[in-house]
């Protein structure tokens, strides 16, 4: 599956947005960075509806820079006029040099004093700024913005989020294992495939990510199973349910309406048309 829209519900309508990887030195403390511009008529509102990875994101935008906290159910956000973010996906490992209790910013947007990060990010993405965001995509200078930025927010990074610990790496590790393997739908799986103790991962899930593993564990099949309603209208729901482990089509149905608010089917008619 293409990870460039994975956890986006309604990729079309998207503004102009791009998912970077970090460079293999920064690859242990941050997942990718995620920058997204628009620039959209008067009174038009653009409402981008997410289902977020289980994981902490440090945003950088014009007014400030944001930490947000893992997020239990679906999110949005409504962009409207012009603007711009940079986003970093953090990894497990690097969550604690930012919050010591991850779970206490369940579902929250908190305020993130890094004045150094905001102006160097601000003024790389600014940098020969022109009316038209779409224009500026199909030319070199707008890579150009983009890839400065990024360097910007890496620099960053690498003077203040230290390289992890071997406690730090573990948690990486789990994140790698319950993301990968879409067989693993027990914590105790995760475990063995680890080979560490059930209490272990429950220690890193809380310390690093701030969800229970198994919170963990459904919402990467839940994003997979989203992202597979979404690309083959053809497969059956049933299948797909049953291709990543659910006990069947009605136990899909009630993670869809429990974390997404809709059905299966009715995301798949809404995302057909997106």
């Amino acid at each position: 599956m293409e990870e460039q829209w994975r956890g986006t519900l309604y990729p079309a309508r998207l503004p102009v947005f791009h998912r970077i990887l970090p460079a293999e030195e920064l690859a242990d403390r941050v997942r990718w960075f995620w920058i997204p511009e628009w620039n959209l008529a008067p009174g038009r509102v653009s409402r981008q509806e997410i289902l977020p990875f289980p994981a902490l994101n440090l945003v950088v935008q014009p007014d400030g820079v944001t930490l947000s906290g893992p997020a239990t159910r679906r999110s949005f956000r409504d962009l409207s006029g012009r603007g711009w973010a940079v986003g970093m996906l953090l990894r497990p490992a690097a969550v604690p040099v930012f919050v010591q209790d991850p779970g206490s910013l369940r579902d929250t947007e908190i305020p993130f004093e890094a004045p150094e990060l905001l102006a160097a990010v601000s003024a790389a993405i600014s940098a020969d700024d022109e009316p038209d965001s779409k224009a500026r995509d199909d030319d070199g200078g707008a890579s150009r913005r983009r890839a400065d930025a990024v360097a910007a927010a890496a620099r960053w990074l690498e003077d203040n989020v230290r390289a992890p610990g071997a406690d730090a790496l573990l948690a990486n590790r789990l994140e790698d294992v319950i993301q990968a393997d879409t067989s693993l739908l027990r914590v105790d799986q995760g475990a063995e495939l680890l080979g560490i103790s059930v209490r272990t991962v429950q220690r890193l899930a809380r310390r690093h990510v701030g969800l229970p593993p198994l919170a963990m564990i459904r919402r990467y099949r839940l994003q997979e199973a989203a992202e597979r309603v979404r690309l083959n209208p053809e497969t059956p729901i049933a299948d797909i349910a049953a291709e990543l482990g659910y006990a069947d089509h009605a136990h899909l149905a009630a993670a869809f309406r429990e974390v997404l608010g809709f059905t299966a089917s009715s995301y798949r008619r809404s995302a057909g048309g997106s």
